[in-house]
């Protein structure tokens, strides 16, 4: 019989399901040194945020099928590790979504009926009713920044509830939203006329301090905002600021920039200001939801069948995954180039393999340039499993092809995705067994590494062009690693890659563009 080692508290019902297959044993605050002397004997691991599953653990499961993680993130597991071993890793990526959005909409109501400071002011034997006079919700306008499982369940009690509602999610198609009960707006749209903001977006480059102080002026002054996704994504300095000059009248936040919360300026506000520890996921519901989940999935694959909450690739034979993973890294990083090109809302993906890699299996392949195309905006939200699944609720149309007679190199992958700002398309190959090159963008020929940081310019290929970008990114102290310039004809259009070693300061891309002859240009994070 197979053996699970449950190495953090989880719920009763989930080692029920699992003793249905297995020996299930729990043993938790298990010290690293102890974990990787015992897990030798087990087939599964069962863990929530407590244990950390480091390449050292991995390597010692020499029976490990699958790791379990009982709520969202994986942060706590090597993944790839885990990967390259052939071991599958799981979590519940929905097992929160009600508890959350849940947790959101108590949030807006306490915070628009003063509902904490009522409460403490009765218990400290007072009766002053005419202080804590709210507001209603109802036919007010609530804007949704993501409108991904939480924010799509938020749409759905709050259209009910009787609000107007308005939407920001750059991913997702028009009909999507609209089936939600929303109207697709820019998110300074959204600033302006809502009454109450919501947050429903990962932390990222782009998302962190979102909600600045010059967001913030742009809100009304009756308008309220609320965070139950990421700290980070307000700048709590600014939203505090704001508060105490009456620019907006609330906030209710329960995640913070630094948790457990500190000293903090949002402290010492009153009654507009409602606070909460990270309680999303803590009802009694979820946490049986995720521990039925994930041991469900560990039972299913301990039986032979597929997980269908993997983060990593199920149901590909290690020897496969072996065979195809510097492909699948050169589309992940293809779909991460082409959607930061493309910009805006990706209507359509088209992926073609070229030459050799078109005799190759294609979905994992697929599957890997949608991860790419959507983490730039999804980041943990999105994986190898669900990466089809989100980009078919955003309304994404992907199209295969093959080519088997470009011959360029020995196999190449060609992605081009249109959206709301325009078309891009570029293209990639190996060198070696593993080395990835763009070597086309916008059928303009290139060969250059993908780095972490890049500006892509269009211009006319003009004397002096290059001195004059090179001159602007040294003034303002960014050093270029490297450059190389495609082109199709001489004086005709031609683009430039540049690769450069931190990312660019505010304002020199407006800088960019005021230089003659640069038609466009782009930063990439990659």
């Amino acid at each position: 019989m197979p053996k699970v080692l449950v190495s953090d508290p989880i719920d009763q019902v989930g080692i029920d399901i699992l003793s249905q297959v297995a020996q299930v044993d729990v043993k938790t605050d298990l010290s690293p040194d102890d974990l990787i002397k015992i897990i030798p004997d087990y087939d599964a691991l069962m863990i929530r945020s407590g244990t950390r599953v480091t390449q050292a653990v991995i390597a010692a499961g020499n029976r490990l099928q699958i790791i379990g993680r009982a709520g969202v993130g994986v942060d706590n597991v090597d993944v790839l590790a885990a990967t390259r071993k052939g071991i599958v890793v799981v979590n519940s990526p929905e097992g929160n979504t009600i508890a959350a959005a849940e947790h959101t909409l108590a949030m807006m109501m306490a915070m628009s009926r003063y509902i904490p400071e009522a409460n403490q002011s009765v218990k400290s034997n007072q009766w002053d009713r005419k202080q804590f006079t709210g507001v209603e919700v109802y036919k007010k306008t609530l804007g949704i920044v993501g409108l991904g499982k939480i924010g799509a369940h938020v749409a759905t009690v709050a259209r009910a509830l009787g609000m107007k509602l308005l939407a920001y999610d750059p991913f997702i198609s028009h009909e999507r939203a609209e089936q939600l009960g929303c109207r697709l707006v820019e998110m300074d749209v959204l600033l302006q006329q809502s009454d109450y903001i919501t947050l429903h977006i990962p932390k990222t480059a782009e998302t962190t301090h979102l909600i600045n102080a010059a967001a913030l002026d742009r809100m009304k002054p009756n308008a309220r905002i609320i965070n139950c996704a990421r700290g980070g994504i307000i700048d709590e300095v600014a939203l505090a600021a704001a508060l105490k000059e009456r620019k907006i009248a609330g906030a209710a936040l329960d995640v913070y920039e630094q948790e457990p919360l500190g000293e903090s300026p949002l402290r010492s506000l009153g009654k507009e200001m409602v606070m909460t520890p990270h309680l999303g996921a803590s009802t009694e519901e979820a946490q049986v939801n995720v521990a039925i989940d994930v041991a469900e999935q560990i039972r299913d694959v301990l039986l032979g069948l597929p997980a269908r909450s993997a983060v990593n690739i199920p149901g590909l034979r290690p020897d496969l995954l072996e065979q195809l993973r510097p492909y699948l890294q050169l589309a992940e990083t293809l779909g991460n180039l082409v959607a930061q090109l493309a910009g805006g809302r990706v209507e359509s993906l088209t992926v073609r393999l070229q030459g050799e890699l078109a005799t190759n299996q294609s979905q994992p392949i697929v599957v890997a340039a949608l991860k790419g195309l959507l983490s730039h905006a999804l980041q943990e939200r999105v994986n190898y499993v669900n990466a089809s699944l989100e980009a078919k609720e955003r309304g994404i149309r992907v199209i295969e092809t093959r080519d088997a007679s470009i011959k360029d190199y020995a196999g190449s992958l060609h992605l081009s995705a249109k959206g709301s700002l325009g078309e891009h398309s570029v293209t990639g190959a190996l060198l070696g067994d593993s080395e990835i090159r763009i070597t086309n963008v916008d059928e303009f020929p290139v060969n250059v590494p993908p780095n972490r940081y890049m500006l892509f310019t269009l211009h006319r290929d003009m004397p002096g062009i290059i001195g004059r970008i090179g001159s602007l990114l040294g003034n303002f102290n960014v050093n270029i690693a490297s450059m190389q310039v495609g082109r199709k004809i001489v004086r005709g259009d031609a683009v430039m890659v540049l690769s450069i070693d931190d990312p660019l300061p505010d304002g020199i891309l407006d800088e960019i563009l005021k230089v003659p002859g640069i038609r466009d240009a782009y930063t990439v994070t990659l």
